[in-house]
């Protein structure tokens, strides 16, 4: 079968489907299924906790009201709510710590080559019988993937890679109503990705593993 990438998408559903009664929107960049980058032409609330976790974030240049993230996507503690009283103090260390570590490994001018490599390998190195979808490349998108595998059902896929210590998923909407219908798979679909701290043999071992 021939390998199928589908476009994402950078549509402003939301902003169509305003109404007189709309009082906020609210946004996500990159997809948290597909990892394309997505880019408003203006949003009042940016949600950017799987962006956070790959590339640097320029909030000018979104041109949000608010840009909110969570330090948990990017090796830091589980942030617990807005309004927080009392200082969580044992947070906000662990957020230091968090900025430290990253600072330690070069920060992201050495964090986003290496894990668009990760990606770059990723998809040449995957058979025609995987579909990718998302954008084709790693240009406007992080190394997280949306895919299905010719003939063998997402949960499936998820199964035989979780016996060999790989941990995926497999939903239909990922959160996102009618996503499948718009990307164009029946049912369900895996998401996996990469992040700095996984390794080229470990992208390799996936991809060797993947059915089909």
């Amino acid at each position: 079968m021939t390998r199928r990438r589908r476009s994402s998408g950078r549509g402003h559903g939301w902003w169509r489907s305003r109404g007189p009664r709309t009082r906020s929107g609210r946004w996500s960049t990159p997809s948290g299924c597909a990892g394309s980058r997505t880019t408003p032409a203006r949003s009042p609330g940016v949600d950017a906790v799987h962006y956070a976790a790959h590339e640097p974030i320029d909030v000018r240049q979104i041109d949000a009201d608010v840009l909110i993230c969570s330090p948990y996507k990017f090796c830091g503690p589980l942030g617990r709510r807005f309004e927080t009283g009392t200082l969580p103090y044992e947070l906000l260390a662990g957020f230091n710590a968090t900025i430290d570590y990253l600072d330690s490994i070069g920060g992201f001018d050495a964090i986003v080559p290496y894990e668009r490599s990760l990606g770059d390998r990723f998809l040449a190195g995957i058979s025609d019988a995987v579909s990718v979808y998302g954008l084709p490349g790693m240009e406007g998108r992080v190394p997280t993937f949306l895919i299905n595998v010719a003939g063998v059902p997402a949960p499936e896929v998820a199964v035989r890679l979780a016996e060999q210590s790989m941990g995926v998923w497999a939903h239909d909407s990922w959160y996102s109503l009618d996503l499948y219908r718009r990307l164009g798979y029946d049912d369900q679909a895996v998401r996996l990705g990469f992040i700095h701290y996984n390794t080229i043999d470990e992208v390799d071992r996936l991809v060797g593993a993947l059915p089909g």
